[in-house]
């Protein structure tokens, strides 16, 4: 069975590293738009228990990035921009990994096995687990989801 050679192979190091900071940059753009989205809705003055607004701003995660990827794609016709997902991914398993060593206590999910410690960190809007100050779903949630949709936006305008 012949082999097939690997894309990488046929590219310089430069080409290489042009790819690199591609991905970064628009890894960037994909953490800037979901900024820009924390930024419009904290002028909102929200109330740390405001659940339509987490889900508001859950939805607006995804989807401003989403049509920055798709525009910015469509512009610029890299397809560096739908690779950003990887590092959604990545993120989001490291930030885990972060979560299952914190240690918990009284109001910090005392007695939560693993799953659940990291449902409620994460996913959970109105019962989190009181670790990382509140900030689960902005870090663990709004920022690997503003990458992966990015990257599906970049994706489809490329296609």
């Amino acid at each position: 069975m012949p082999s097939q050679p690997d894309v990488s192979r046929s590219k310089s190091a430069p080409d290489l590293a042009r790819e690199a900071t591609w991905f970064v940059a628009h890894s960037c753009l994909a953490l800037l738009l979901l900024a820009a989205v924390v930024l419009a809705i904290t002028l909102t003055h929200p109330g740390p228990n405001d659940l339509g607004l987490k889900q508001a701003t859950t939805l607006l995660a995804f989807v401003v990035p989403a049509l920055g990827g798709m525009l910015i794609a469509r512009w610029q016709q890299n397809a560096a921009a739908s690779a950003v997902w990887i590092a959604g991914v990545l993120f989001f398993s490291f930030v885990c990994l972060w979560v299952l060593e914190l240690p918990t206590g009284r109001g910090m999910c005392q007695g939560c096995g693993p799953a659940e410690k990291l449902y409620r960190t994460f996913f959970s809007m109105q019962h989190g687990s009181g670790l990382m100050d509140g900030d689960g779903l902005l870090v663990g949630s709004w920022v690997p989801l503003s990458l992966v949709g990015y990257a599906l936006g970049a994706r489809l305008s490329l296609r």
